[in-house]
């Protein structure tokens, strides 16, 4: 995989229409499927509201977004009642986000946030539009990426480095489970894998969980049987095979 943009490529007067230009010709030449592998990347055609590649192979679609700094913990996209419509969409995309280096003209970063990661509570709702502005009252939305357990941002290339194909696929695979879940089943074991990550340590325990007991129980005020449903989420992911169950009340990341 190279990392660099072609040379060939004509620059525009615009600095965001050049490198809008350089990251999709990118990713069109470079870029693979995470689902199959498949090499060959379908460009839509511009402002389709859809996404923007489309795998040839498996059908999985792609938004991109690119930018010179690396993303905080919020990404803006399109329309906040068109996001939130589509999240339960099988065609709904998953989001690449790509990060370059002006001077060199290269890709630094380039990592997958898959769609089954999007869930109602990381989207989030932006002002509307000033009376002046040309879409006067427009709700845009914001992809809350900080919110997303590491599990869900899976990198092609970190910090210049290209990561083997192999282990790509693999670290997709691994939580294709979730895809199989209801928007508010897949928000519960989001949380409860963020409360895990949180740890900051492949082995741990029941009660290191229910530590996030207080936390949980704000985000899901109705629930009144927190400690039970961390149980069951823990239950859910050593089943799937996310983590593995040691001895009683121990577990562990799968790495």
């Amino acid at each position: 995989m190279k990392l660099g943009f072609e040379e060939s490529q004509a620059a525009y007067s615009s600095g965001s229409q050049s490198a809008r230009t350089w990251t999709e010709a990118w990713v069109k030449a470079q870029a693979y499927c995470p689902q199959c592998g498949n090499t060959k990347m379908s460009q839509f055609p511009n402002n389709s509201p859809v996404a923007d590649f489309l795998c040839s192979t498996c059908n999985e679609e792609f938004e991109l977004k690119s930018q010179k700094g690396k993303f905080g913990p919020k990404v803006a996209d399109g329309a906040y009642k068109t996001k939130c419509e589509r999240l339960t969409a099988s065609n709904n995309p998953n989001l690449l986000l790509m990060n370059y280096n002006l001077q060199s003209l290269a890709v630094v970063n380039l990592f997958i946030v898959p769609k089954h990661f999007f869930v109602r509570d990381i989207i989030e709702r932006r002002k509307p539009l000033a009376a002046t502005a040309r879409r006067a009252g427009w709700i845009g939305s914001n992809i809350l990426i900080g919110k997303v357990p590491n599990a869900g941002k899976i990198h092609i290339v970190q910090n210049g480095v290209v990561r083997p194909k192999e282990t790509v696929l693999q670290d997709w695979q691994k939580t294709l489970f979730l895809r199989d879940e209801s928007l508010e089943v897949r928000g519960w074991l989001l949380d409860v894998m963020k409360c895990v990550e949180s740890l900051g340590k492949r082995e741990f325990t029941l009660e290191d969980v229910y530590e996030f007991e207080r936390h949980l129980g704000d985000l899901y005020p109705g629930n009144q049987n927190v400690k039970p449903k961390i149980r069951q989420q823990l239950q859910y992911l050593r089943d799937r095979g996310f983590i593995e169950f040691v001895s009683r009340g121990n577990y562990r990341l799968r790495s």
